[in-house]
């Protein structure tokens, strides 16, 4: 029993260890390393330009339904009004950042680990380094860079479709006085919602940088392994950003309360 018990909880350790070591040499890449800059912009319309269509469906579709679910409910309370500000505050603070990142996880993130892992299994991440190239260099620290500046503006993206959204169902579907809306809207959003939109995204896209491209430069045994490789990268990824969703939100609800109860 404690072999079943402790085996796991071992190999979750290691893991971790070479996540933190991977994440040290991103950094000693990031102060020292040479930037190649062209791969950094190439990453960024990898990542972020050819994202938006994922984002903005995700974001409008989520938004327009967080309004009709939530006027239902409002509606028994004579409190259609507030639909707007409950949309854009869970828009920045919660379904924005999380389900933005999630699908990036799925699209973005097994992008990286299979392309990664396939040139480690062709060992053309080995023919990196005989041409004294550093494989963190040349693969990992463009598409952080590339996810830092990618993965905010795209969760920003996802709130604003969604704040829009659910204004057309609020005024337009179910009659609230668009003033009202407006109104509400403005009122109860803060900067501090933004803050934490943004903060939340550069979170997510480290966690998502770090894990695909752990899976990708770990895969073996050929095809079979940078297929498992993928699901683990997708998995993990998604795992870890709702884990640390959960912290991030008692954390950044400490440092910045509530619009609604303020």
């Amino acid at each position: 029993m404690l072999s079943a018990l402790g085996r796991p909880f071992l190999s979750f350790l290691d893991y971790l260890g070479e996540i933190f070591l991977l994440a040290s040499k991103i950094i000693e890449s990031l102060l020292r390393g040479k930037k190649r800059w062209h791969l950094i912009v190439n990453q960024i319309v990898e990542i972020g330009f050819s994202s938006q269509p994922v984002v903005i469906i995700t974001g409008a579709f989520v938004g327009a339904v967080l309004a009709a679910q939530g006027l239902f409910q409002l509606s028994g309370l004579k409190m259609e009004s507030m639909g707007g500000a409950l949309v854009s505050v869970s828009m920045l603070r919660e379904l924005g950042p999380s389900l933005t990142a999630i699908m990036l996880a799925g699209r973005v993130g097994a992008s990286m680990s299979a392309e990664i892992g396939t040139m480690k299994v062709t060992e053309q991440v080995d023919a990196l380094r005989s041409m004294s190239v550093h494989p963190i260099d040349y693969l990992v620290t463009p598409r952080l860079i590339a996810m830092i500046i990618s993965v905010p503006l795209l969760i920003t993206e996802a709130a604003a479709f969604g704040i829009g959204a659910s204004w057309l169902v609020g005024t337009q579907a179910f009659g609230v006085a668009e003033a009202w809306w407006t109104h509400h809207t403005v009122l109860h959003t803060d900067l501090s919602d933004i803050y934490i939109s943004l903060i939340k995204g550069f979170v997510f896209g480290i966690l998502i940088v770090l894990i695909s491209c752990h899976q990708g430069l770990n895969a073996s045994h050929g095809a079979v392994g940078v297929g498992r490789g993928t699901t683990r990268a997708m998995v993990f990824s998604s795992l870890a950003i709702l884990i640390f969703n959960f912290f991030l939100t008692l954390l950044m609800n400490i440092i910045f309360p509530v619009g609604l109860l303020n």
